[in-house]
């Protein structure tokens, strides 16, 4: 019998309770379908897909700057390849942009940027920098570079943001019936364990850092099972192969070098209390200038209800768009685009 097979046995032979879980990982919430975890587990286990996404959870209004930066002629806008295709609030995104003359160039690192900005010393070269606080230290240590050299063309567009803000606000929501969290064990490798300790606390619930593949995933899942049988709750660390209580603190020492804190919109969220980062002095001389008075708020239904998905409220396959009108070809929405999005996933793996 497989590590696996035995996981799934001893899940069923202690979840003797209904209960509901949720994965904070867009990664992971692909992985469980990808695997056909969320058919073989026990139907008294409710899984929950959370704002794991960075793509997902990049704020409209955020887009929306970069989709008019890009159409400047002046400017090369770079990002990474999900963002291309993320409609903004108009419903245009930055491959139509591409397609219409606009210079949108898809990184695979920061640094690649640095290199364009080099290349190009007469155009202003803008870095729409999205992801958790696993991809920030890499925007970091581009920011640092850049300045370095005195790189005058470099902008950067802030839009990363963390994850045990957003994981506090919706643990608090009352409508939120989430009993038990798998944390994202990427984040965990960076940030280690001290913001989810006082989480457990606050709210009564287990937290269980958890990784990616099928055996880790299941016992994250038995972890959390063990301790709602059990009437527990606390910090438990199922990944410890790669996250380590103090995680990554040199990673950590160059968020706190490059950025400060701060209350950050997320799509279908709101504000988030201390919820992103931005660029601190003197790297915030590299800040992409904030764009003038936003456009009057439409009152129309958004064709795409992100926000509802991404707190679990509704799976995608409830959305009466999904697979219609909103395919991975015609996304009307970022959970649909995105490679961690859960409307992605379910499209293509079944839910």
């Amino acid at each position: 019998m497989s590590e696996a097979q035995e996981l799934l046995a001893a899940i069923r032979a202690d979840c003797r309770r209904p209960w509901t879980l949720m994965e904070v990982c867009g990664g992971q919430t692909h992985a469980l379908l990808r695997h056909g975890l969320n058919r073989l587990l026990p139907d008294r286990i409710r899984l929950i897909h959370g704002p794991g996404c960075p793509v997902c959870v990049t704020a409209s209004e955020r887009l929306d700057q970069a989709i008019a930066l890009a159409s400047q002629p002046d400017v090369i806008l770079c990002s990474y390849g999900d963002m291309l295709r993320v409609p903004g609030s108009a419903g245009r995104d930055l491959l139509q942009v591409r397609a219409r003359g606009g210079a949108v160039r898809v990184v695979y690192a920061p640094l690649d940027v640095l290199a364009i900005a080099r290349d190009n010393p007469g155009r202003r070269v803008v870095f729409l920098a999205v992801g958790f606080e696993t991809t920030a230290p890499a925007t970091a240590l581009l920011a640092r570079r850049a300045l370095a050299e005195g790189r005058t063309n470099l902008e950067l567009l802030i839009c990363h943001v963390r994850v045990p803000p957003v994981l506090d606000q919706l643990l608090g929501a009352g409508e939120q019936q989430v009993q038990a969290v798998l944390a994202a064990g990427h984040v965990c490798t960076v940030m280690g364990e001290a913001e989810y300790g006082p989480l457990v606390a606050r709210h009564r619930r287990p937290i269980v850092i958890t990784g990616f593949s099928t055996a880790e995933l299941l016992r994250g899942i038995h972890a959390c099972i063990q301790q709602l049988e059990a009437g527990e709750h606390r910090l438990e660390n199922a990944y410890p192969g790669a996250a380590r209580p103090a995680g990554n603190t040199s990673g950590q020492a160059l968020l706190r070098q490059v950025f400060e804190i701060v209350d950050t919109p997320w799509r279908g969220l709101g504000v988030i209390r201390a919820g992103g980062f931005r660029l601190r002095p003197p790297f915030d001389r590299l800040a992409t200038p904030a764009p003038g008075p936003p456009a009057p708020a439409s009152h129309a239904t958004p064709p795409c209800p992100a926000g509802l998905v991404l707190q679990g409220r509704l799976r995608p396959r409830q959305c009466p768009h999904f697979g219609r009108a909103c395919t991975p070809d015609t996304p009307l929405g970022a959970p649909m685009v995105s490679s961690e999005g859960a409307c992605a996933a379910y499209h293509r793996y079944g839910g």
